[in-house]
């Protein structure tokens, strides 16, 4: 799990090695990215993709709640 919550300061790893970095959750937008279908957070130009778990995470730490839903555009998708 790329991202730790403790009292309301958020903190990822960005890198392999366990290199974290920490924002303030109120400080932080979780956004959707259209192409992967995924949430994310950007960090210094960086996006870190977390979990739908980790998304409502930050949000109840105090992040907004950028995402949007996505539709499939192929009939045969199960979304």
């Amino acid at each position: 799990m790329p991202v730790r919550i403790e009292n309301q300061t958020c903190y990822f790893k960005i890198d392999d090695n366990g290199q974290e970095t920490s924002r303030a959750a109120a400080t932080l937008t979780v956004i959707t990215d259209s192409e992967k279908s995924m949430s994310a957070v950007e960090l210094d130009g960086q996006r870190i993709y977390i979990t739908e778990v980790e998304a409502d995470a930050l949000t109840v730490a105090g992040a907004t709640d950028g995402r949007k839903h996505l539709k499939a555009s192929e009939g045969d998708s199960v979304i």
